[in-house]
């Protein structure tokens, strides 16, 4: 009887120790609809699945702010042990990240950086990638494609947003050095990371009778809008360079077909890996930097087909 007891006790032990370590994670994107977003957001649930009792409930805040800011509360009601937001705007995070704070709940910001992020307590973190660096890589590129010479637009993300901030103003910033100060940037304008808004702007510029010799795109969708316009209008794709940031598969597709001139790989999967990894970290009460990097990676048809193994 009395080892009967004994491991019955054991079993009881065993079985709490078991509840004790599962984890009940909230993930909140600012949008379901959204291809590097959608392949970002699987590959966070898909690592779950790997993991022993991790619970991944994902919400889409449909880019309203006060939604996503609703989605965070109603997780901390819910008794999440942690938090993984993909904000809809930087300038929310603050707010985001003290709500968080209050309640004790360890927070995540992937992608995109929150506004003050050197103001973040010790169990929040950011994961994702230095858009200076995507800008950058990116510009330098159709800089050198155009010989630095020649007119751009660029068809810019949701305003607000740290992807449109940074990879602008890299853009803006290498086509005023010295090897590319002769593009001259005819107009910009935010397309929302979408591709209708893309064709539509572009349509807009042709119909008004730009002729820019480079579309740069702060992200690939925008860029394949732009490639539509462009083939609507029947202005052959050679005569401009086409420039895209993310490498999504859509993406890469388009280089392969000649298209899409160069993309700027961000990695979705190690970001997503990543995020997941140091938020159940921070819900174990163990120390995360504050700030993570993962870099991005240029992409042409010279290199195309080391990603289009990834994706």
């Amino acid at each position: 009887m009395m080892m009967k007891k004994l491991l019955l006790s054991v079993a009881i032990t065993a079985l709490s120790a078991g509840v004790a370590q599962a984890k009940n994670i909230g993930l909140a994107m600012s949008l379901f609809d959204d291809n590097f977003l959608t392949v970002l957001r699987h590959n966070i649930q898909d690592h779950a699945k790997t993991l022993d009792g991790v619970n991944v409930q994902a919400e889409d805040a449909q880019s309203d702010i006060s939604r996503q800011q609703s989605q965070v509360e109603n997780f901390i009601a819910s008794g999440v042990d942690g938090i993984i937001i993909m904000l809809v705007d930087a300038d929310s995070g603050p707010a985001i990240s003290a709500t968080a704070a209050r309640a004790g709940v360890p927070l995540v910001f992937v992608n995109m950086a929150p506004t003050g992020i050197d103001k973040l307590p010790p169990n929040q973190a950011w994961i994702g990638s230095d858009e200076i660096q995507a800008g950058t890589l990116q510009a330098q590129e159709v800089c050198r494609r155009l010989g630095g010479k020649g007119d751009a637009v660029i068809l810019m993300g949701q305003l607000g947003t740290t992807g449109q901030r940074g990879r602008t103003k890299a853009v803006h910033d290498v086509l005023a050095t010295d090897e590319c100060k002769g593009i001259k940037i005819l107009d910009e304008q935010s397309g929302n990371w979408m591709r209708t808004p893309g064709i539509d702007i572009t349509t807009n510029w042709i119909t008004s009778g730009l002729k820019p010799a480079a579309v740069i795109a702060n992200n690939d969708e925008m860029a394949l809008g732009a490639i539509q316009a462009l083939k609507g209008a029947r202005v052959p794709l050679e005569s401009v360079v086409i420039a895209g940031v993310d490498a999504t598969r859509d993406g890469l597709l388009a280089v392969q077909n000649g298209e899409l001139d160069l993309t700027v790989f961000q990695n979705a999967r190690q970001q997503g890996i990543s995020a997941l990894d140091a938020v159940l970290k921070l819900a174990n009460g163990e120390s995360v930097e504050r700030e993570n990097f993962i870099p991005f990676e240029l992409v042409t048809s010279d290199n195309l087909q080391d990603y289009l193994k990834r994706n």
